[in-house]
């Protein structure tokens, strides 16, 4: 790993320690020539390829699917940290599943399935560009779903 200031080719692990649940290796490295100290951060590479709706491949973005995810969660109350466990585990559902590849609509039914447990609002944002919403109808028919679910969830919790 070259150094980020002088690039020099030799540096020295100083610290290491796993973070986001094990998904991410951070290291504290030191340059053995002007002994700056750097971060690096290392995640295993996804092989996992996307099919999208036209039938492009692409190689399966986490960052993408992140972004998504932050502009349906912006301004409510889902710290960062939910974010990261709710593409953990994503990725590792679609990671089990057979083969390499996994439609798009896939990944989409799964954060959508994850964000209704984590906040309701996002989850109607992240569906309504996911789904591809057309008019207030349908988003008033999501929304009717959706607390339809929740009365009977009340409901059964009153008995």
């Amino acid at each position: 790993m070259p150094c980020p200031y002088c690039l020099h080719g030799e540096t020295k692990v100083v610290d290491k320690r796993d973070a986001d649940n094990g998904f991410l290796t951070r290291r504290r490295r030191e340059c053995t020539k002007c002994e700056k100290r750097f971060t690096t951060h290392e995640r295993v590479v996804s092989d996992l390829k996307v099919i999208k709706k036209d039938g492009r491949r692409e190689l399966f973005d986490r960052e993408k699917v992140r972004v998504g995810i932050v502009k349906a969660c912006e301004k409510r109350p889902v710290s960062m940290e939910d974010v990261d466990q709710l593409i953990n585990r994503a990725e590792v559902i679609l990671k089990s599943k057979q083969g390499t590849e996994v439609p798009s609509g896939m990944i989409g039914e799964l954060v959508s399935r994850e964000l209704k447990r984590l906040d309701k609002v996002a989850y109607i944002r992240f569906s309504s560009v996911y789904k591809d919403f057309e008019d207030v109808e349908t988003f008033a028919a999501e929304i009717k779903k959706l607390l339809g679910t929740r009365s009977m969830q009340v409901i059964k919790a009153k008995r």
